[in-house]
């Protein structure tokens, strides 16, 4: 199975076109709502890649630990300025229980992280925060929102945010969650996170409001093939939630 952590080349992101609701992720036939979209951000990452952040506060985005480099290298692209700029995060956090050499070899771990933004984005919202609804069962449902590309191997449709309705299989827990295409069912191409998708949250409905219950962390093709459209393999907040709130309240976040 191939698990790789699906950031993209940082030298696409100011080309592409400013981020707006769509109809796709890979094969998806849903678009986010207006509320959803704008909490979605683009994030240039570790080695050069894109990746996916939410905003949880006017100035904290949440993504993926594996998608932090080191030091300073870290932005967040503007697409309200003209033409768009780069801001430089205060600050960084990465889980202290996150392995990179568990993400090298496709295992579960912590792969959660943060940045503090000198000032909130203009445009965005925040997203709320929570933990995924157990026990989870094949009608578990989660909506997988992200900037990455529509193509395996391609830079098609980057920027622009676009949503995927997928549901659990496998044998979800605390640690990692699989999500699938209902339709395809990881048999044939379907729905489902792409390159520069890692970090994206997985939204979960709980009475009504559209939590960010967990983030992205790798994708496969469809029979477990290198590529995009068979599984989405999600980091849930159930054992991360706490640190998230409490890192972002000690950087001023009222959360």
């Amino acid at each position: 199975m191939s698990h790789g952590p699906i950031y993209l080349a940082a030298s696409l992101a100011l080309s592409v076109a400013c981020p707006t609701s769509a109809s796709a992720i890979t094969g998806s036939r849903s678009a986010p709502n207006a509320n959803v979209a704008q909490s979605i951000v683009t994030v240039v990452a570790a080695g050069g890649g894109v990746c996916t952040g939410t905003v949880i506060a006017p100035n904290i985005i949440l993504t993926a630990a594996h998608c932090i480099a080191p030091g300073t290298a870290n932005r967040v692209i503007d697409y309200s300025s003209k033409p768009p700029r780069l801001i430089a995060p205060l600050q960084v956090a990465t889980h202290p229980r996150y392995n990179a050499q568990s993400i090298a070899a496709h295992r579960a771990t912590a792969d959660v992280a943060l940045l503090r933004l000198p000032a909130p984005m203009p445009g965005k919202s925040a997203a709320l925060v929570g933990v995924p609804r157990v026990p989870f069962s094949p009608a578990s449902r989660f909506t997988v929102v992200g900037i990455g590309s529509t193509v395996a191997g391609s830079d098609t449709g980057v920027g622009t945010v676009r949503a995927a309705p997928l549901a659990v299989t496998g044998q979800p827990g605390t640690l990692q969650v699989r999500l699938v295409d209902p339709q395809t069912q990881n048999k044939a191409a379907g729905m489902g996170a792409c390159t520069g998708d890692s970090g994206a949250p997985a939204f979960e409905d709980q009475d009504g409001r559209s939590i960010v219950t967990g983030v992205v962390s790798w994708s496969t093709g469809a029979n477990n093939s290198a590529g995009c459209g068979g599984l989405t393999g999600v980091t849930p907040l159930t054992l991360y939630r706490d640190w998230i709130l409490k890192t972002a309240r000690s950087w001023g976040a009222a959360l």
